[in-house]
Order: structure tokens, then sequence, then C-alpha cells
């Protein structure tokens, strides 16, 4: 399936963190996660429209890296995969 965000939306991929703590220590899957705050960019819509109907193209592109809010992205189901959709505004930064 191929999903195409409107406006300023982005479908990120999250990438869970290592489940390792600092001294080693592999940790269990029954362990409490937490909600992952980075992800790779899938696709992107075409941008914020102003009031006179033109789009203001995202800073964001697909195959990118980005850090995000914690709780700011929605979470979305797709054959099984888990994805966010977020707004262009929740987007704290690209880790490059």
């Amino acid at each position: 399936m191929k999903i195409k965000p409107l406006s300023d939306h982005i479908l990120i991929e999250p990438i869970e963190k290592e489940e390792k703590t600092k001294t080693g220590i592999l940790l269990p899957e029954t362990a409490e996660k937490e909600r992952p705050e980075q992800g790779k960019v899938i696709a992107v819509g075409p941008g914020k429209k102003t009031k006179d109907g033109k789009y203001i193209p995202l800073d964001i592109k697909v195959g990118q890296k980005v850090l995000f809010k914690k709780y700011g992205p929605d979470e979305i189901k797709i054959d099984d995969k888990e994805y966010l959709i977020a707004q262009e505004e929740d987007i704290l930064a690209i880790i490059e």
C-alpha cells in the first residue's frame, strides 16, 4: 500500500532504541518500552497551504532521519507495520 501524506504531514518509520543499558545488560522484551523519538522519513506531503492557495514546501525530505517530539506524532498501522504521522512542527531536528 502506498501512502501520500496531505498538507504538511510526514510519514515516519520509527527507529527503536537498542534495548541495552549503559553497562551492557540486554533488557528483555517484557520491560516497559518508551515511545521512540527518532525515525526515518518514508513520505512527505506537498507542504503547508497559504491563504492564497500556494504551498510552502517542507524542509524535510524522504530518506532523512529525524528527531521528533515524543508524543507529537499519531500512531498508525499499515500492513501490520507501525508508522507515525507527524506535522512539520513536530519535527525537532534532522539527524545527519
